[in-house]
């Protein structure tokens, strides 16, 4: 028995078997319809969630599988009191597969210890979020061909943002990549990864405030919100929240074939009418991560079409 906690728990070839199986997925939908009958994933949702929660659910049923959800930990025995650890024990004894989001670094892991079924990490507060930086790979990959050789803009919050963190991890794998770290000084990529990642790996980047300045030369730009959730104090919050905000002018400087990322939800750091954009993948991006958990399912169950 296996679990993902973190995207560094996938080898390389692992996740190009998984992009390889939801492209598959993509062309030959119908292939995957029973993959998972008779399976039950919980998904155990102690933090808000759409998309990943809503994709998860929809990726088990297009397998053919069943879902039993909690989508919120006031309703669980958690308002009682009750570990996570005991949680994911007996959940065990209800489904196949378990998805945790849960805003404390590390529950996820806790779970995975405890389980005696797969647990996949679906977001460990300002830790990591594989299965998000498993559709931003499949993006990548679609929009781009591949991960070698391009240079990679992450702007935002890049301090608390998870699936930056992630994202790092796993682009920092492949070759001749660059990155530009666009942020306010308050919301620097943590030190953590740029010791153990980045300049452990001797992989090349350059901090910077302006998004202007760095615009022309991206090959990718990861846009991210700043998350008033992750913010101890109002008055900062308010202060940064609207220090980048991508707009059609903003966009002119940029490659023509430059991919735009955002790992969603949106609340002004993209205007609206950059959607119409050809380079705007963020809502292909969104389906994208469908597709990837369906592989992810399969692959932790040990099941192929």
């Amino acid at each position: 028995m296996r679990s993902v906690i973190d995207i560094l728990d996938l080898s390389t070839d692992e996740i190009g078997g998984l992009i390889a199986v939801a492209e598959d997925i993509i062309a030959n939908p119908a292939k995957y319809e029973n993959v998972c009958r008779c399976k039950k994933l919980a998904t155990l949702f102690f933090e808000p969630s759409t998309r990943t929660r809503m994709s998860f659910e929809a990726a088990m049923y297009e397998l053919g599988g069943h879902v039993i959800s909690m989508t919120d930990g006031a309703s669980s025995s958690a308002s009682k009191g009750e570990s996570v650890s005991d949680t994911a024990k007996i959940v065990s004894f209800y489904a196949d597969i378990i998805a945790m989001r849960h805003p404390k670094e590390g529950a996820a892991l806790v779970a995975a210890k405890s389980a005696s079924v797969p647990v996949v990490n679906a977001g460990d507060g300002g830790h990591c979020h594989p299965t998000q930086t498993l559709a931003d790979l499949l993006t990548i990959h679609r929009e781009k061909g591949g991960f070698s050789g391009l240079t990679v803009g992450l702007c935002g919050d890049l301090k608390f943002g998870r699936t930056v963190h992630s994202l790092v991890g796993a682009l920092s794998r492949y070759e001749d990549i660059k990155f530009v770290l666009i942020s306010p000084d308050e919301l620097r990529l943590p030190d953590y990864v740029k010791d153990d990642v980045l300049d452990r790996k001797s992989i090349p980047y350059k901090e910077t405030s302006s998004l202007d300045d760095a615009m022309g030369e991206l090959d990718v730009l990861y846009m991210t919100r700043v998350q008033r959730e992750r913010f101890f104090n109002e008055e900062d919050y308010l202060r940064l929240k609207d220090c980048y905000i991508l707009t059609p002018e903003k966009l002119r400087g940029a490659k023509s074939d430059m991919a735009i990322l955002h790992p969603l939800p949106r609340v002004n750091e993209i205007s609206v009418a950059v959607d119409d954009d050809p380079r705007a993948c963020y809502f292909r991006q969104a389906a994208n991560g469908k597709y990837m958990r369906m592989a992810l399912i399969m692959m932790l169950l040990g099941l192929h079409a």
